[in-house]
C-alpha cells in the first residue's frame, strides 16, 4: 500500500500506514524525501564510495556486484537527518514505539547485473516463535527510481504472520517499485530480498533500520559512533543510538540516563557515570513512579 507526498508527517496518515504495516507487513510512503536532498545524499555516497575504496563483497546476501557502506552516521552532519526524518520516523514509532532504536544505517548501490538476493526475513535470528509483535521495523529509501528491471525490493505480502522463510529456497515475490525520493517501509518479519538488476543502471538506496528498544542493535551504535560525535546529535537522534531508557529501566547505567556520560565528558569530568552526573539529574527509574 502507498500513500502520497510526505504523508507520514501527518497524523492520520501515519496511522494508515501502520495499519498497513500491521495487515500486509509493509507500505510505502511516496515522494517522502525532498528531492535536493536526495540528489546530496547520491553525490556524497559517490564521494565515500571512492574515498573509502568501497568493493563489492563475495557472498549472494551483501551482492557480488553491491557496493554497500555502513555506519554512515559517522560520516558527516548530512546523514544525520535520516533517523529523524518527519515523514518515515513517526511511522516507525508507530509500528515499534517511541522507544525505538537505530539498527542501522547503510547505503546498497546496487550494480548492473546483480542477481537477486535470498529471500529472508530481517528478524530470523532472532529466537522468538512467530507471529510476534513487531521487534524490527526497516525502511529502504529510494535514491533512484526502484523498478522491477533495475532490483526493486521484492516482499510477498503478508508473510509477516508466517515462519521465517528457508533461506536460499526460490519463492514467488513482487517488487516494491517506488520513485525516487519514496521510502518502503516494512515489519521485520515480512520475507523480502533486494532484486536482480537487469538495466545498466545502477539502483541506489538507503537501509534505515530501527528495532525496539529492549532488542540489540544489528551495528552497535554506542561503540561504532565516538562519543565526540554522539555529542552533535540532536537530542532525539542520541536517544535513537541509545543514549536513552527505554520504558523507564532499560539501558540505565547507576540509574541515571547514559546521555549524563555525553554531558559529564564534555566538560572534562572524569570517572563513573555517577560522578559529574548526579547534581541535578531528574532520571526516574519505574520503581520510582509506580
Amino acid at each position: 500500500m502507498s500513500f502520497g507526498a510526505n504523508s507520514g508527517a501527518n497524523p492520520g496518515a501515519v496511522d494508515e500506514h501502520v495499519a498497513a504495516v500491521a495487515r500486509d507487513g509493509y507500505t510505502i510512503v511516496c515522494d517522502a524525501v525532498q528531492a535536493d536532498f536526495v540528489d546530496e545524499l547520491v553525490s556524497d555516497l559517490a564521494r565515500l564510495e571512492g574515498e573509502l575504496g568501497i568493493m563489492p563483497a563475495d557472498n549472494d546476501f551483501e551482492g557480488r556486484d553491491t557496493l554497500r557502506i555502513y555506519n554512515l552516521l559517522v560520516h558527516g552532519p548530512l546523514y544525520e537527518r535520516i533517523p529523524v526524518h518527519p515523514s518515515v520516523l513517526p511511522i516507525v514509532e508507530g509500528v515499534l514505539d517511541p522507544g525505538c532504536l537505530v539498527s542501522s544505517l547503510s547505503s546498497i548501490n546496487i550494480g548492473a547485473g546483480e542477481t537477486a538476493q535470498p529471500i529472508h526475513a530481517d528478524d530470523q535470528l532472532l529466537p522468538i516463535p512467530k507471529p510476534h509483535p513487531p521487534t524490527v521495523c526497516n525502511t529502504m529509501w529510494a535514491l533512484t527510481d526502484f523498478t522491477a528491471a533495475n532490483g526493486a525490493t521484492r516482499i510477498i505480502p503478508g508473510t509477516h504472520t508466517a515462519p521465517s522463510p528457508d533461506y536460499g529456497t526460490h519463492y514467488d515475490s513482487i517488487p516494491a517499485a517506488m520513485s525516487k525520493g519514496s521510502v518502503l517501509i516494512w515489519h521485520g518479519s515480512l520475507w523480502h530480498g533486494g532484486g536482480a538488476n537487469t538495466t545498466d543502471a545502477r539502483r541506489i538506496g538507503i537501509a534505515m533500520n530501527y528495532c525496539a528498544g529492549y532488542i540489540r542493535q544489528q551495528e552497535n551504535q554506542q561503540l561504532g559512533i565516538p562519543p565526540s560525535l554522539v555529542r552533535r546529535f540532536s537530542p532525539r537522534l542520541r536517544e535513537l543510538v541509545g543514549y536513552g531508557i527505554y520504558n523507564g529501566l532499560i539501558g540505565h547505567i547507576d540509574k541515571k540516563s547514559p546521555a549524563r556520560l555525553l554531558e559529564a565528558s564534555s566538560h572534562g569530568v572524569a570517572g563513573g557515570a555517577a560522578d559529574g552526573a548526579a547534581d541535578g539529574d531528574e532520571t526516574k527509574l519505574i520503581w520510582d513512579l509506580v
